[in-house]
């Protein structure tokens, strides 16, 4: 297979909710796809962790990942997010996402027994050998409970066909320099680490796994495209009007912070599915300042 990439901002929106997350607003879900694409995401990644995959019955996986697919409609690439504790069941959403049009899949692989490095890798090549599409290894340790090497991620890169891509969301930038040397630079590594946005860039990144574009979406294709062209005076202004809005949606749950922003410009995508809460008052005016700081206009409070 081809060493597929992707470039730029690859955009995750949430699942928006009815009621108290008691079913998937479709609806919903088509408008924020549409808002994404026309605020220039270069991709859209749905059911990763802002999309609340671990949260979904199969049949709302397979309904928000064919809804999702279809919005899109090839505008631009398609990447559907798969994190499963068995083989078997990665397996089956990986030949669904190939089926209903899905460019290519990003596995996250999650454990209850700690996995071996030949487990880990085995995972990943029963993955491949069942599509065609291209794949990406997708590292993060703060969810999933393992810790993928840049070493073992090369090797699987080098060795299965089809896995082409790594995001990493480690929050170790030497993590990508690492990538880099151990492939001069032939393995298009993603950041997914908001924080790092500018660094990863600067490093070499080939784009940035972000929420952010639900709420900002001019400043991260800005920084983007300011680092591409190698304005990096320009970048660092930019990245840092951004940051601390970065670092709020990031410590306070994607899911959470990104569908109380969604609200408060507008757009209702319900509230996060118990276990998980909504942000509470004292959060979303916290929100509501960051981004008016950030010129996002007149707001939606709770009280109008």
């Amino acid at each position: 297979m081809p060493n597929t990439e992707f470039r730029g901002i690859i955009a995750y929106p949430v699942t928006p909710f009815k009621g108290n997350g008691e079913t998937v607003d479709t609806e919903t879900l088509r408008r924020l796809i549409d808002q994404l694409i026309d605020n220039g995401a270069h991709a859209i990644a749905p059911l990763g962790s802002t999309g609340e995959s671990a949260y979904l019955t199969e049949a709302e996986w397979e309904e928000v990942a064919e809804v999702a697919i279809k919005q899109v409609n090839q505008r631009v690439p398609t990447i559907i997010g798969i994190s499963e504790l068995t083989t078997q069941s990665a397996v089956r959403r990986a030949k669904f996402a190939e089926q209903v049009g899905a460019n290519a899949i990003m596995v996250l692989p999650i454990s209850y027994w700690k996995l071996s490095e030949l487990e880990v890798f085995q995972h990943y090549a029963a993955i491949a050998e069942a599509i065609g599409i291209p794949m990406m290894v997708y590292n993060n340790p703060a969810t999933s409970g393992i810790d993928l090497s840049p070493e073992l991620i090369a090797r699987m890169v080098k060795e299965i066909d089809n896995l082409t891509m790594v995001k990493e969301s480690s929050g170790d930038i030497q993590r990508m320099h690492r990538l880099y040397e151990l492939s001069e630079g032939t393995i298009p590594f993603y950041n997914g680490s908001n924080p790092l946005a500018l660094e990863a860039f600067v490093a070499g990144a080939s784009g940035w796994c972000t929420a952010a574009p639900n709420l900002i979406p001019e400043l991260t294709i800005s920084l983007y495209e300011s680092t591409s062209k190698g304005n990096l005076f320009d970048a660092q202004q930019i990245f840092y009007q951004q940051l601390p809005l970065l670092k709020f949606i990031l410590k306070g749950g994607l899911p959470t912070t990104i569908k109380a922003g969604l609200k408060l410009l507008g757009i209702d995508a319900g509230v996060p599915r118990p276990p998980l809460m909504a942000l509470d008052a004292i959060g979303i005016g916290q929100l509501s300042e960051l981004l008016t700081r950030l010129g996002k206009g007149q707001l939606v409070t709770s009280g109008r």
